[in-house]
């Protein structure tokens, strides 16, 4: 793999769980009473409009200022009319939040995300009309928030999580990640996919281009017991997420374990 070893910056690392992007309200926390879906017709219009500016920013931003490309779209096809699960390590602090809507389209996506991006001045405010589940913190929420994701999958959606949970910027192998995330699909008996960022060289301009693939289905093997199932899943979608990222050849960012 290339690097910019001479002009790249350097970032070392503790561990995998390491932030890299804060924003400066990083303890934002949900109200008591926040609610994950809104009934009125006045919200719904307004989240639809949010939604259908994101999908006409995302074009451009995705397209001239990221460079991206998407290889193997037709795969989530399969899924037709039904719900599904999309997987995708997470490098991109704002690309991340506009490259599922431009993978997934036509269907809407919904992103499962930190409450600290609510808190980011002015777009936080309109991240849940577009579609951003921030996680809870209390059991009562917990269960406001499953009930969410469940019936977006009925409403045949796709539901977007990065399990690698922190952003690392233009970093091109895939991190460590728990199965905790993967219980939605055994509750729901949804097929899951996974998008692999990855980065090239591109002929001018010092960053890199980006190629994602998608890949899958992967269904969760109802013969097994919940945890087996959960533990079967993530490493399918880790294991082709790792391979896929072989696909990158060059480094932007060049992050090192730091020594002690």
């Amino acid at each position: 793999m290339q690097n910019n070893k001479q002009g790249a910056q350097i970032r070392y690392y503790q561990s995998f769980t390491d932030d890299f992007i804060e924003s400066r309200k990083q303890t934002f926390q949900l109200t008591k009473g926040y609610s994950w879906i809104h009934e009125s017709a006045s919200y719904r219009f307004f989240s639809r409009l949010v939604y259908l500016l994101g999908e006409i920013f995302a074009f451009p931003y995705c397209r001239f200022a990221l460079h991206v490309k998407i290889k193997n779209r037709a795969v989530l096809r399969q899924c037709g009319d039904n719900g599904f699960f999309l997987y995708g390590n997470h490098t991109q602090p704002i690309g991340d939040a506009f490259m599922p809507i431009r993978a997934v389209t036509p269907k809407r996506g919904y992103a499962v995300v930190s409450p600290a991006n609510l808190g980011i001045p002015v777009l936080g405010t309109f991240l849940p009309a577009l579609g951003a589940l921030p996680l809870p913190e209390s059991f009562r929420g917990m269960k406001k928030f499953n009930e969410a994701i469940r019936q977006r999958i009925r409403e045949g959606n796709c539901v977007v999580l990065y399990p690698e949970a922190h952003v690392w910027p233009w970093y091109t192998g895939i991190r460590p990640f728990p199965a905790t995330s993967f219980g939605f699909q055994v509750e729901c008996s949804a097929p899951s996919f996974c998008m692999t960022t990855t980065y090239q060289k591109r002929k001018h301009g010092k960053k890199p281009g980006i190629t994602i693939y998608l890949d899958g289905p992967f269904y969760p093997d109802t013969s097994l017991p919940m945890k087996k199932q959960k533990n079967r899943l993530r490493d399918e979608i880790y294991n082709c997420m790792t391979r896929r990222s072989k696909n990158s050849t060059y480094q932007y960012i060049i992050y090192e374990e730091e020594k002690n």
